[in-house]
Order: C-alpha cells, then sequence, then structure tokens
C-alpha cells in the first residue's frame, strides 16, 4: 500500500479554506473536513449528544435533538471554561472518525489527504501527524466582508469570531506553503492550487 501524503489546510473564517479543499478533491485527494465530522457528531443522534446534555444542561438540545448551535456559540464566546469543556467532548470524537476516515481512504489508494482543520494552529498534535501545512490567506477586511455577504452576521460578530481562532501572523508561522486569497477570482485561485498540487502528490 502506497503512503497517502497528508496535507493540513488551514485559514480563517471567510479565507476561502473551503473552496480551496474543494478544489484539491477535484484534483483527487481526499477532503476530511472536521468541521462537517464536528456536526454530524452534534446531530440528532449524534454520539456528542448526550455528553452535552449532561456537561451543558437540555436547554443546549434542540427540539429535533441536534445540539443548538447559536446558543452553545453564544456561550462558548463569552466563557472561556464552556469552550474547553466543549472541546473536551467534541474533539475525540472528531479526531477519531477522521483517522478512521484517512486510513480507509490511504488503504484504497488516494495519492493525498486534506485535512481541512480549523484548529490544526492551536493543536500541537496535529501538526506532527501532518507532512506540509497548507494555509489559506487573506485581510481581516476580506474575512468580514466575505462572511457578511455569505451570512448576514454584524461586523462585531464577526470580529469576535476571528478573535477566537489563531491569529493571521499564528498561522502564517506555521505555514509550509501559503495561498493569498484576496482580490483575485475564483479563477486565479484555481490556478494557485493547480500550481502546487504536484508539491501533495497530485
Amino acid at each position: 500500500m502506497s503512503r497517502a501524503f497528508k496535507l493540513g489546510l488551514t485559514g480563517g473564517i471567510g479565507s476561502g479554506k473551503s473552496t480551496v479543499a474543494a478544489l484539491l478533491g477535484k484534483l483527487g485527494a481526499q477532503v476530511l473536513d472536521a468541521d462537517a465530522i464536528s456536526r454530524t457528531v452534534t446531530a440528532p443522534g449524534g454520539l456528542a449528544i448526550e455528553p452535552i446534555r449532561l456537561g451543558f444542561g437540555h436547554q443546549f438540545i434542540a427540539s429535533d435533538g441536534a445540539m443548538d448551535r447559536d446558543r452553545m456559540r453564544a456561550l462558548v464566546y463569552e466563557d472561556h471554561d464552556a469552550r474547553r469543556r466543549l472541546e473536551a467532548i467534541i474533539h475525540p470524537l472528531v479526531q477519531h472518525e477522521i483517522w478512521r476516515l484517512a486510513n480507509e481512504s490511504e488503504a484504497a489508494g488516494v495519492p493525498c489527504l486534506v485535512f481541512d482543520v480549523p484548529l490544526l494552529v492551536e493543536s500541537a498534535s496535529w501538526r506532527q501527524r501532518v507532512d506540509k501545512v497548507l494555509v489559506i490567506d487573506c485581510s481581516p477586511e476580506t474575512q468580514i466582508s466575505r462572511v457578511q455577504t455569505r451570512s448576514g452576521l454584524s461586523r462585531p460578530a464577526i470580529e469576535a469570531i476571528i478573535a477566537a481562532q489563531a491569529s493571521r501572523s499564528e498561522r502564517l508561522a506555521i505555514a509550509d506553503q501559503v495561498i493569498l486569497n484576496d482580490g483575485i477570482t475564483l479563477e486565479a485561485l484555481e490556478d494557485r492550487v493547480r500550481a502546487l498540487a504536484p508539491c501533495f502528490g497530485l
């Protein structure tokens, strides 16, 4: 069995990280999306639901049986201890599922595994488990503009999300490769991804 290249992909909210992940997927990579897996474990019947109910109370479980994401988001941005407790529930479940899927994909001969991990910078273990880190970078103003356009969140709400994530300088400090996704077209972004693809076994 040939070994798949393991690429850590990260970037702040509104950076275009998901777009780049999709482009890498089109080029033959297997994208392992930590956010998508997190949504699965906090969906109705998900493995995180009962621990969240026990740890935070039934008010954090919505009527459909999923985690109440809006209520939880408001809590964890104000209360760092609550954020730590939630991460202690969700992160082990997400990591287990990511590596289960990674092992399956590698066994199937996928040439590149893309770990789309928002907290890659903050987690010391992640940097050691990937071959290279690709950071999608843009200015904070671009982040705010994009998120406002797609979600309608207020500027203060977006600024709070940005402040809760790793800083731009912290992301760039761990980068092996950087794509600056600021003031360019989707076609130009795709060209930049294609130019780097051979570095990742694609």
